[in-house]
């Protein structure tokens, strides 16, 4: 499989599975924040989903895949801290704020800044028409936040805090995806990267989270909650690995803006899954997400 993902790197072959794997990747990525939006404590739920992908990891890590070359193991340190960074940051995003209005405020955040960081690291350029596109896509995804943000009730107290938060972690979205995308262009085989990222990556919030639960008065039953981060563990593996495929295969940017359509997936899980109300306005500002992800793939 890896001499075929190797054959068709820059291909049109390569660019059609790459867009087949980026929303992929947005549609996986909508179901994971929907999971961290559930009855338990975001640390809680980070901490289990990654402890579950890191123990997912281990065996092909160590003994399926090559072993990384030596120069990948700072590459390795650099997704680490930039990863738990991001993670820190989404948790008390999520913590201070509400999801609706969180969420898309880091999705809309996201894709500007990795378009830029793809420009001076990989070259990449997008033309007039392209621009437009994302001008359309970030526009569906923060009138979704401000649509949001102005039926909300709750957290309203921590709310500038909350959307300060989420700039932050967008902008972090936008590094770790720029710099992943570095690291899995490093080495020959891309699933060594995938297997030592997960494993390294899934070390730290464990441990963190069980602390956190040890401090709690009434801390959560762990059987739903592991319940809860081996499925999101299974998820995390193929959207991020999706998006990272997606990335070595073909550009940067585009790949980072077909994601940002998770925004609409996680719209229409709210409405399907847990009955939240859409309403034609915010069906009408999903359609523009969708339609500026249409427009910079069709104008590439």
């Amino acid at each position: 499989m890896t001499e075929w993902l190797f054959s068709i790197e820059g291909t049109e072959a390569g660019h059609r599975l790459a867009l087949v794997l980026a929303l992929l990747a947005a549609f996986l990525h909508a179901v994971f924040g929907a999971l961290q939006k559930g009855r338990h404590d975001p640390w809680m739920t980070r901490g289990a989903i990654d402890g579950s992908y890191c123990l997912m990891a281990a065996p092909f890590a160590l003994f399926v895949v090559p072993w990384p070359e030596p120069h990948m193991w700072p590459i390795f340190l650099g997704a680490w801290v930039i990863h738990c960074l991001y993670k820190f940051l989404q948790a008390a995003a999520y913590t201070k704020g509400a999801y609706t209005v969180v969420y898309p405020v880091v999705r809309g955040t996201g894709p500007l800044f990795t378009v830029i960081g793809a420009y001076f690291i990989f070259g990449e350029t997008f033309n007039l028409t392209q621009w437009a596109g994302l001008l359309v896509l970030i526009t569906g995804i923060f009138g979704l936040a401000v649509y949001n943000l102005l039926y909300l009730e709750a957290a309203r107290d921590t709310l500038n805090v909350a959307l300060g938060l989420a700039v932050v972690t967008g902008l972090f979205v936008a590094l770790y995806t720029t710099y992943d995308a570095y690291g899995i262009r490093a080495t020959p085989n891309p699933f060594t990267f995938l297997a030592w990222f997960f494993m390294i990556d899934g070390f730290l919030f464990p441990i963190l989270a069980y602390r956190r639960w040890h401090r709690m008065d009434n801390p959560p039953a762990v059987g739903p909650l592991m319940q809860r981060g081996v499925f999101g563990g299974v998820v995390a593996f193929l959207s991020f690995g999706s998006v990272m495929m997606a990335t070595r295969l073909d550009n940067v940017g585009e790949a980072a803006i077909l994601r940002e359509t998770s925004t609409v997936f996680a719209a229409l899980i709210g409405w399907l899954v847990l009955k939240e109300t859409v309403g034609p306005r915010r069906i009408a500002l999903m359609a523009l997400i969708a339609l500026g992800a249409v427009i910079v793939e069709m104008g590439g």
